[in-house]
């Protein structure tokens, strides 16, 4: 028993096989998606990073100011001078060494712990022109970092001499 398959003429071949330009169109198509969809991929780790940054710099930022508490008024109101408590310039590194994380989770700098934020204190007179103007100082912490792109965050508070308690845990 045989089978009779149609032959096929030139004109039905054609029509089951796509042509070389709708191969091409297709590939540009997918390469264009892929390109997409790289660009989306890395855009949100550079946002994910930036944030993870600037959580960093606001703790450090943080910790400066929840540090601040701690000094008396004689201490804050002699900053500046040579018998200053506060130093006007500090360090902090983005990872500090520890050994609860792998290091190759962070990419870190030449010396392993990755960039380095650079602050800034500065104690200075409230502005205010009330009788009590000289028990208060204005207290503004800067940190600026690089990591590609220079940026910096700033954070300013008042602290009194009569402040609201006057005890120290």
């Amino acid at each position: 028993m045989t089978v009779n398959l149609p032959k096929l003429t030139p004109a039905s071949r054609g029509n089951r096989a796509f042509s070389i330009i709708e191969a091409l169109v297709a590939s540009c198509v997918v390469g264009v998606l892929f390109v997409s969809l790289y660009g989306g991929i890395t855009a949100g780790f550079g946002a994910l990073n930036s944030a993870r940054e600037n959580l960093r710099a606001t703790q450090v930022i943080i910790d400066k100011m929840e540090t601040l508490r701690l000094y008396s008024w004689t201490q804050v109101s002699t900053f500046g001078t040579s018998t200053s408590y506060i130093p006007s310039t500090f360090t902090e590194s983005f990872y500090p060494a520890t050994t609860n994380y792998s290091a190759s989770l962070v990419s870190t700098g030449a010396s392993g712990s990755g960039f380095i934020y650079y602050g800034t204190v500065d104690i200075s007179g409230a502005g205010f022109t009330q009788n009590y103007s000289n028990s208060v100082k204005l207290v503004t912490l800067t940190l600026r970092w690089t990591n590609g792109v220079a940026r910096s965050q700033t954070m300013s508070t008042y602290t009194s001499q009569y402040g609201i308690q006057n005890y120290i845990y």
